[in-house]
């Protein structure tokens, strides 16, 4: 399988041409560059104003002002105008989707331009449209001709370009010839971006925007693969999950997306878009890109000459069963209570597990681990489902032999004299290469599961590599990723867990989550967070649904409502609808189409006025929106997929 990078190994930024944007330079191993996007009316001059210099101060290096038409287009110029006479030069990126003419006007102003291939030519009806090739050439010269203004114009002023393609709005023409696919977005992107080289334009900056992280990462993989294949070269990439949402669940899905295109050198602006006030986005960014200041010089691991997956498409590796963890079943969820002596059954809540004294009975969450890892033998009877892993020596003294899992090393696992009948857990730090003796031994074990981990600093490619080998060796044992962090905040846990062990389950890799935080003291994490953030990692990257999920845009001035606001009201009476996807959009640029593959969309189409679709289909249009809520959840409950909350 040719690569989609440098090296599958090695940490190396990807080879790509420089863009000038004003002063700023992108691409061409210049730093990762942070940015975002105002929130605010356009039309709003002052209120701009000042919410992009919040941005510039809170480190945005590029702020992006949505352009819906032409007098939002022109009033860039005062806005840019009073940001130069307070002494801000960041630049600034009109933000185009359906208006040619706006987006020429913005060109002529701002440093930067982003355009839609999806709908700044083409409209999007959502039909199936057919072509001989010879009519889909005149569809690519009709591109041509309504494209080519933009770029004399961005020569003329040595303004730059983002072609910034999303998966929701991919147009019907694209749509009828490659489908709703990663390729889709490729292409649509490819179609401007050969009409800009023939024009000699190649300041230019290129995303595959999706909220679908899985979707996202094959794009980008596929568009790098695309350029170095046609073109010889490869241009800038901006980074983001798009509709990512908000809190932690908004944070996780961006950092699996964005983290995993990072950690294989690709990437070189990032936005994390969060249904938030934009300067809270920008945190996000610094601690996703700081992970790779010192990246480079890390320890060597064996190279990958020939990948024997796909990372273009996803398919999970094939793995037996072992009791619960492996074949087709669901990832399973460690909760680490390693460093928690003398257990009790209330300090299992964070795990999921509710114990009520007075009924003796347990409640079990949706979000509930599959088992605990302890140092010690635990005094009380535990709930049905749950089982506790402990080291080999001390599941030795268990009585409970169905209860207790034992943990080996390799060493102790080839020379144990007694192993459990149904589960033998075996930790290995991806450090040292599998033992020979070990490779034979699992092949063809019914009880083995591995837990494979990395002090690498380039930890997540080193455990690739060794499910590279267990591929190889055709060795099916389940795997459980094991993840440690020391990171100083929260947040930076967070980001460091779904990163390394998103960008795995993306490609297909991992039976389970075990999450470790080594931090102490205030900042360290507690088991809730760690709970939280296990299962949210697998929401993200849509191997294990525990909980509904919300498709909620970062809100600009396009929106027709308070977004975070009606998102939090939508989330409170909807967030116990495990596996139900809700899309809350502000306006209809983001509405059908970037609401993508959601159950239910929620759609601003006036001020103050609603439109509720099921998936791609208008149920009701001009709602307002004071009964829009109870709308909303009429119509999930006509379509049989509403449960009482508990």
């Amino acid at each position: 399988m040719q690569l989609y990078t440098n090296s599958l190994t090695e940490y190396k930024r990807l080879a790509t041409l420089e863009v000038k944007v004003g002063d700023l330079l992108i691409g061409n191993n210049n730093p990762i560059r942070i940015q975002t996007m105002t929130t605010t009316d356009t039309m709003n001059t002052l209120g701009t104003v000042e919410q992009a210099i919040r941005c510039i101060e809170a480190g945005a290096e590029l702020v992006r002002i949505t352009a819906p038409s032409r007098k939002e287009a022109e009033n860039l110029l005062p806005i840019r105008n009073e940001l130069r006479k307070r002494g801000y030069t960041t630049p600034l990126v009109a933000d185009i989707h359906f208006t040619p003419n706006a987006a020429e006007i913005a060109a002529r102003i701002v440093e930067k331009v982003r355009i839609n291939p999806g709908n700044y030519v083409d409209k999007k009806k959502f039909e199936t449209l057919t072509y001989t090739d010879a009519e889909y050439e005149e569809e690519i010269d009709r591109i041509r001709k309504q494209f080519t203004p933009l770029v004399k114009i961005c020569q003329e002023h040595g303004t730059a370009m983002r072609i910034g393609t999303n998966h929701g709005s991919l147009s019907d023409r694209i749509m009828s010839r490659y489908g709703d696919t990663p390729m889709g977005m490729v292409e649509s992107a490819m179609e401007f971006l050969r009409i800009a080289e023939d024009l000699n334009f190649r300041n230019i900056v290129l995303s595959m925007k999706s909220s679908n992280p899985q979707v996202m990462v094959q794009a980008y993989r596929l568009l790098v693969h695309t350029m170095q294949d046609q073109l010889g070269h490869c241009y800038p990439l901006h980074l983001g999950v798009t509709e990512a949402g908000d809190g932690e669940d908004g944070r996780i899905k961006s950092a699996v997306g964005i983290g995993t295109l990072l950690e294989d050198g690709i990437g070189d602006t990032i936005r994390v878009s969060l249904t938030e006030d934009p300067e809270f986005e920008l945190p996000v960014c610094r601690d996703l890109v700081k992970r790779y200041q010192h990246r480079a010089g890390h320890t060597p691991i064996q190279p990958i000459s020939l990948a024997p997956y796909s990372p273009f498409e996803y398919k999970r590796r094939e793995s037996m069963a072992v009791n619960n963890i492996g074949g087709k079943q669901v990832p399973v969820v460690v909760a680490d209570f390693s460093t928690t002596s003398g257990i009790t059954p209330a300090q299992l809540l964070p795990a999921g597990y509710n114990y009520n004294a007075d009924t003796d009975k347990w409640n079990i969450a949706d979000a509930a681990a599959d088992y605990i890892f302890s140092n010690e033998l635990l005094d009380f009877a535990l709930p049905g489902t749950l089982k506790v892993i402990v080291p080999y020596n001390i599941w030795k003294d268990a009585t409970d032999k169905e209860k207790y899992m034992p943990l080996f090393n390799a060493e102790t696992y080839l020379t144990a004299s007694e192993k459990s009948s149904f589960i033998n857990f075996v930790d290995h730090n991806t450090g040292t290469e599998l033992p020979e003796a070990l490779l034979a031994q699992l092949t063809g074990d019914q009880t083995a599961v591995l837990c494979l981990h990395s002090s690498n600093t380039h930890a997540m490619p080193e455990v690739r590599r060794t499910f590279v080998t267990l591929l190889d060796r055709q060795i099916q044992q389940p795997v459980i990723l094991k993840c440690f962090a020391a990171a100083n905040t929260p947040d930076e846990h967070l980001i460091h867990y779904a990163t390394e062990t998103g960008a795995l389950l993306l490609d297909g890799f991992g039976d389970g989550m075990w999450v470790v935080s080594n931090a102490t003291g205030a900042e360290a994490p507690g088991h809730a967070l760690l709970n939280n953030i296990a299962f949210g990692i697998l929401q993200a990257t849509r191997t294990r649904i525990s909980k509904t999920e919300y498709i909620s845009c970062p809100s600009c001035g396009r929106t027709l409502f308070d977004l975070q606001e009606t998102t939090a009201k939508i989330r409170a009476v909807t967030n116990h609808l495990k596996g139900v996807k809700i899309a809350i959009m502000g306006c209809i640029v983001n509405g059908p189409g970037e609401m993508a593959d959601a159950d239910f969309g929620y759609v601003g189409s006036g001020v103050g006025k609603i439109t509720l679709y099921r998936g791609k289909e208008v149920v009701k249009r001009g709602l307002n929106s004071d009964v829009a809520v109870d709308e909303l959840i009429s119509l999930i409950k006509d379509n049989g997929m509403w449960v009482e909350a508990n």
